[in-house]
């Protein structure tokens, strides 16, 4: 199951590379597809009791009757989408850069600083703890979908320690006990 690449705003980054580099991998063999790309699916509250449809915002959380209801709509993907996905898999490669974003035109690489602008923006000259940067980067950054999890942005955050742009009180490494502030 995947998502296609024109709604980004019904899937996560992750899906996504995960479907474009399948389809790489997976080369010239025929396979089938069920596109989640804005679907909306039944589910059923804790007590059984059935709720509202709701849009399945990625594959990896729709509940387990949203995915069997999904079980004879699949489709044998299109030589032009397993092209596209290809291609479009093995440029990310050639790009070699350290981040996978979704921007309005798809996936796209980013350089490892991509993120240091917003970390920068939640620090500020008093001294806070590296996870509340961390975390209030992360939630800025999450609509609709995460883009970047916490071990990266703490390595930018180190990265931003030795290069004089935030000032650490303590092992950086230690997001739970350090505390960082700007340089200026």
């Amino acid at each position: 199951m995947t998502a296609s690449s024109s709604g980004l705003d019904a899937t996560r980054r992750w899906e996504l590379a995960f479907f474009h580099a399948f389809a790489d991998r997976l080369g010239e063999r025929s396979y089938n597809i069920v596109d989640v790309t804005g679907l909306r699916l039944p589910f059923s509250r804790p007590d059984g009791s059935p709720a509202l449809i709701r849009s399945a915002p990625a594959v990896s959380v729709i509940p387990p009757e949203g995915l069997k209801s999904l079980v004879g709509s699949e489709r044998p993907i299109t030589p032009q989408e397993k092209d596209e996905a290809c291609r479009h898999w093995r440029g990310l490669k050639a790009e070699n850069a350290p981040f996978r974003i979704v921007a309005p035109t798809g996936l796209i690489s980013a350089p490892d600083d991509y993120f240091d602008r917003l970390l920068v923006e939640r620090a500020a000259t008093e001294w806070r703890m590296i996870a509340r940067v961390i975390s209030e980067t992360m939630g800025y950054n999450s609509e609709p979908y995460m883009q970047v999890g916490n071990v990266m942005l703490l390595k930018r955050i180190v990265a931003l320690v030795g290069a004089g742009k935030l000032l650490a009180d303590g092992d950086p490494w230690d997001m739970h006990s350090c505390r960082v502030r700007l340089a200026t």
